[in-house]
């Protein structure tokens, strides 16, 4: 009985996640533009770029330096950008269906 109670726990808990790719839509509030990012939970990249995915948190890193991270629950996107003047932060939202 336990070990079935722990097989149903397990696959309950299992089937909850993200698997495979997903397309995510986000916005930028100010000019109202979308654009989408490819999550990959399976081989934990974003657009191709390594990820590090968590129940609450999506954070990749691309080529040119940008920082991205996207809260699992709210959908809020931060966008860090570095540069000789100190750089500059951008706030964007996404739609998240999970």
């Amino acid at each position: 009985m336990v070990l079935l109670g722990l097989a149903i726990a397990f696959s309950t808990t299992a089937g909850a996640a993200p698997t495979g790719e997903k397309a995510i839509t986000c916005t930028n509030p100010t000019s109202g533009a979308n654009w989408q990012i490819k999550v990959d939970y399976a081989h934990n990249t974003v657009d191709s770029h390594p990820a590090q995915i968590s129940e609450t948190q999506i954070s990749w890193q691309t080529a040119d330096g940008e920082n991205y991270k996207l809260d699992r629950k709210s959908g809020n996107l931060t966008v860090i950008v570095a540069s000789s003047t100190g750089g500059y932060f951008l706030h964007d939202t996404c739609k998240l269906d999970d």
